[in-house]
């Protein structure tokens, strides 16, 4: 399930890319899918996460192995190079990290002038429902510290030399899920298990109906706004 649309992120041949926060690879994997011909680089401190991340790689693009590694590491102090990467994704990321701010500088030391920046975080409005619903979805280790403002969010990463280009939302059939989720907080619920059995389903399948109802009821109801970013300096 990517939530960065790869048409927005064009890869060529030989860039070097990095997921910071990478969780279980669904970026790695999928763009990886996208263009085989690119090194691909996770990072994450939960090492559950990138084993089963490394995992994948290894099962479905067992050729490409070497084309991507996973590596568990501080988004504060990453031990890369300044100007390292061609393309640099942060999603869903940001909103659980009291430092925001200084991730961002650190991404920018990372990315090479003119390389690319995908950004996504939740959406402020279904954000604000699931807090209303539940304190422990953002009190739990690990949750959510903050519920960002789009404009305040696109004009910090702006400040930093990057230019934006596009932006959109994603997941609106995700909203729902979280809402009831959030309602049902760690209970046993017959219309949660139901939705969640849909998601999958719609995630395997990709059905044309669900896949054009998500389109129409992004700009609505997405649950995370996506931003891409040029660096400019």
């Amino acid at each position: 399930m990517l939530t960065l649309n790869p048409d927005y992120f064009p890869l060529r041949n030989g860039d070097v890319i990095l997921d910071l926060g990478c969780g279980e690879g669904r970026h790695v994997s999928g763009l990886l899918e996208k263009n085989r011909e690119t090194t691909l680089i996770g990072v994450d401190l939960n090492l559950k996460d990138l084993k089963q991340a490394k995992e994948k790689i290894d099962t479905w693009f067992a050729p490409q192995k070497k084309q991507s590694r996973f590596i568990q590491a501080n988004a504060l102090t990453l031990p890369f190079k300044d100007h390292s990467f061609d393309h640099i994704i942060c999603s869903e990321v940001l909103e659980h990290l009291p430092d925001y701010q200084s991730v961002l500088e650190e991404i920018h030391r990372l990315l090479k002038p003119g390389g690319q920046l995908c950004v996504s975080v939740p959406r402020r409005w279904p954000e604000k429902i699931c807090w209303a619903l539940s304190s422990a979805y953002h009190q739990v280790e690990g949750g959510h510290v903050r519920i960002f403002r789009a404009r305040e969010l696109k004009s910090e990463v702006t400040t930093l030399g990057f230019s934006s280009y596009k932006k959109h939302w994603a997941h609106a059939l995700h909203s729902p899920y979280w809402w009831l989720k959030c309602m049902f907080w760690e209970k046993d619920n017959f219309l949660l298990r139901l939705y969640h059995k849909l998601l999958v389903w719609d995630l395997m399948e990709k059905p044309w109906l669900t896949r054009k109802l998500e389109l129409l009821l992004n700009p609505l109801m997405g649950k995370s706004v996506v931003f891409y970013f040029r660096k400019t300096d």
